[in-house]
């Protein structure tokens, strides 16, 4: 299905300011809105007619007042559009289309060399009446803001030859934003996760590779070049007999290393070795003890990762995340150790799982379509 970039209409201060807190609230009667947007009644009447005539709001029903009498709930229109949130996981491709209220409209995964149709698959899953007005795709090297006039492009290689692909299948015209996959998962864990309730606290990310999600204040830290938190920049080893290689770190902390470590435990009477991190974690649990070495020594190798964060930040609640990261085998250790080395601090597991990276790309998408709409060309009341 072709979907074509509609520009948004130019609204008026007032029918934007209506227009964002609808978006943000799903629903909503007129009272309602001119609680939440801290406009007048007549002027939230007027608003909502200029946002019905140009289809970005609609009645959804009504709904009773505590007087009795019925007042019309009011939804997003199609008009108002749709975006779309892909992930590039290093193995698999999630996407997901998403009303500009957040409703789900699309879901796709699929294989990471299948990324473009999946996001094919995805663009003809949504209504045809829903313009697209922002895609937001999650890439594993840092987002870098693109120079003046520059393509918009990972800012590595590593991402490189699969978003092209994915660019090809996007509609031409609809803006797309770069974000880390990390910042993104931090981002689920801060509205849907394990940190809701909390305004600052850092997401660490152990799997393939090493990654860190830091939120102040209830909103993401990207940095000058949009690299903060890249782990995999530390130096490491750092000590008297070795030289500092380049993302060394991730390479002893990824999940490769892991099992590699695990294969040098393993002996033959131990039975057949671990070929996955979760076949490694499951023979912990049942008490393996060259498993539950290794689970041992990878737990506090975290600790101390998070110790190092910890002294950096002083983050009070640490999340972990990613696909060894997030076991909750880990946590006694990676706790004890940062104890041992640091000052009291929060642990926990991840509660968004695998899916955090789109649930939070989607989240940012949402917001950037919701600004297509409210912020150009915007004309006084």
């Amino acid at each position: 299905m072709e979907h074509d970039v509609v520009a948004a209409p130019r609204l008026t201060e007032s029918a934007s300011a209506v227009f964002a807190v609808l978006a943000q609230a799903g629903s909503a009667t007129r009272p309602q809105l001119a609680s939440l947007a801290k406009l007048s009644k007549p002027t939230v009447s007027s608003a909502v007619a200029e946002l019905e005539s140009a289809g970005l709001a609609a009645p959804s029903g009504t709904a009773s007042s505590g007087t009795g009498r019925s007042a019309a709930v009011y939804r997003l229109g199609p008009g108002a559009g749709a975006v779309l949130a892909v992930d590039l996981g290093p193995d698999l491709t999630r996407v997901r289309g998403c009303a500009l209220d957040g409703a789900l409209l699309a879901e796709v995964t699929a294989s990471r060399a299948e990324a473009a149709d999946a996001v094919r698959e995805a663009l003809g899953t949504l209504p045809a009446a829903f313009p697209p007005r922002a895609v937001v795709v999650a890439v594993g090297d840092v987002a870098a803001p693109a120079g003046k006039g520059a393509p918009v492009r990972p800012a590595t290689a590593k991402a490189g030859p699969v978003f092209d692909a994915v660019a090809v299948a996007l509609p031409p015209g609809v803006p797309v934003h770069l974000e880390n996959n990390v910042n993104c998962a931090a981002l689920a864990e801060l509205h849907e996760g394990a940190a809701q309730g909390r305004a600052t606290f850092a997401y660490l990310r152990v799997g393939v590779g090493v990654g860190l999600g830091i939120v102040i204040g209830g909103q993401v830290v990207r940095g000058a070049n949009g690299a903060a938190g890249e782990l995999a920049r530390l130096p490491y080893p750092w000590d008297d007999d070795s030289e500092p290689r380049l993302e060394a770190l991730e390479d002893y902390m990824g999940a490769r290393s892991l099992l590699r470590r695990a294969a040098e435990a393993w002996r033959e009477r131990d039975g057949p070795c671990p070929e996955t991190a979760e076949q490694l974690f499951a023979l912990s649990g049942e008490g393996r003890a060259p498993a539950r070495a290794v689970v041992a020594r990878h737990a506090a190798d975290v600790g101390r990762l998070a110790a190092a964060v910890t002294a950096v930040l002083d983050p009070g609640l640490i999340v972990l995340g990613g696909s060894t990261g997030a076991d909750p085998r880990l946590l006694p250790g990676v706790r004890a150790e940062l104890a041992r080395l640091s000052w009291p601090t929060e642990v926990v597991s991840s509660t968004v799982g695998d899916l955090g990276t789109v649930v939070g790309a989607a989240r940012l998408a949402v917001a950037r379509g919701v600004r297509t709409v409210t912020e150009p060309g915007r004309r006084k009341d």
